[in-house]
């Protein structure tokens, strides 16, 4: 079994930052891909950035020069650092992590007021 725990979302202005965590425990195998997720209101879920066990990573265009994707793998936590918050990214953001299937996490809602 795989859990992915997250935290660190919440209420911020226009321009802010925040900082989400996730924290994963379980049968996770060494080599994975960790990532983020959103999903707006009346809107599909979407991309927001992926990080593989090497360290590579991918961002939405939407994202780009603004969020941040790390991860600590002796801890099992990817992290997404969120500067330049704009109204649009408010959503609920999910932790996903690929091994041989999607894990995801439970949700955590940023609001980003203007």
């Amino acid at each position: 079994q795989v859990q992915l725990v997250e935290s660190g979302g919440g209420l911020v202005q226009a321009g802010g930052s925040l900082r989400l965590s996730c924290a994963a425990s379980g049968r996770i195998f060494s080599i994975n891909t960790m990532g983020w997720y959103r999903q707006a209101p009346g809107k599909q879920r979407e991309l927001v950035a992926t990080i593989t066990s090497g360290g590579s990573t991918n961002y939405a265009d939407s994202v780009k020069g603004r969020f941040t994707i790390s991860r600590d793998s002796a801890k099992a936590t990817v992290y997404l650092q969120m500067n330049s918050l704009k109204p649009e990214d408010t959503a609920v953001y999910y932790c996903n992590l690929r091994i041989f299937g999607d894990y995801w996490g439970q949700g955590t809602q940023v609001t980003v007021s203007s």
